[in-house]
């Protein structure tokens, strides 16, 4: 049986159960990314929509977006929880609202072309200048 984790935003107000069968994970440092979480890059986890499933305050988001594309804050807390993406096909968990240990860990940093420039990446991850490759 696969393990399920939880999550939610920092008051409380949303919380999450996802799927610990996440396919991918990286730090996206794009400027959106930094807008909406206000650190350098956002660790993000990768995985299929029907995975990942709202427990508490799906009333309460603020959607950036649409059905195919969204953001979903916290509409108390302004927490970014997870993203819809892929045409509405994936959901991208923003890693800090995790409350468990995933079994994935970020694998590469991706938009480094657009990254902060006061930040300076110090890992061995591979960086790419946009999407990953491959």
């Amino acid at each position: 049986m696969t393990r399920k984790l939880t999550g939610k935003c920092f008051c409380g107000a949303v919380h999450y159960e996802v799927a610990d069968e996440f396919i991918y994970a990286a730090n996206c440092h794009c400027s959106n990314c930094r807008c909406t979480t206000g650190p350098a890059f956002k660790p993000f986890a990768g995985i299929g929509r029907d995975k990942f499933r709202l427990t508490t305050g799906d009333d309460r988001l603020l959607i950036y977006g649409d059905e195919n594309g969204h953001d979903a804050h916290c509409g108390h807390c302004g927490s970014l929880v997870y993203s819809l993406v892929r045409d509405g096909a994936y959901v991208h968990v923003a890693m800090g609202t995790l409350m468990d240990d995933p079994g994935i860990r970020p694998s590469a940093h991706i938009f480094v072309g657009s990254k902060a420039p006061w930040f300076t990446i110090t890992d061995d991850l591979p960086q790419y200048r946009e999407h990953a490759e491959g």
